[in-house]
């Protein structure tokens, strides 16, 4: 069984930081791609940042220059870096991430997903 796991949320005034985590852990071989999505009360699940396994990055529009994604395979962790909040950013965040794991010799890839970690920013 696999696991995925946020922390690192909270409540914040606007202008600070929070660096959230995303702990992946049960028979896992590695992990391949892995991106953060938030929700705001009311709308969609929109994508925030990506990391490919190979570690290059992406961001949407609304927190390019103020969030930075990561990642520390030996932990099979992804971290998101969240400086110079604002009010919009509140919102639960969502860890995503393909994860391949091995039972035997068997290995196999599947997404996951966790179980949400809520951020928000007081102005």
């Amino acid at each position: 069984q696999v696991q995925v796991v946020e922390s690192g949320g909270g409540l914040v005034q606007a202008g600070g930081s929070l660096r959230l985590s995303c702990a992946a852990s049960g028979s896992i071989f590695g992990i391949s791609g892995s991106a953060w999505y938030r929700q705001a009360p009311g709308k969609q699940r929109v994508l925030v940042a990506t990391i490919t396994g190979g570690g290059t990055t992406n961001y949407a529009d609304s927190v390019k220059g103020r969030f930075t994604i990561s990642r520390d395979n030996a932990k099979n962790t992804v971290y998101l870096q969240m400086n110079s909040l604002k009010p919009e950013d509140t919102a639960v965040y969502y860890c995503n991430a393909d994860i391949m794991t091995i039972v035997g010799i068997t290995t196999s890839l599947k997404n996951y997903w966790g179980q949400g970690t809520q951020v928000t920013v007081s102005s």
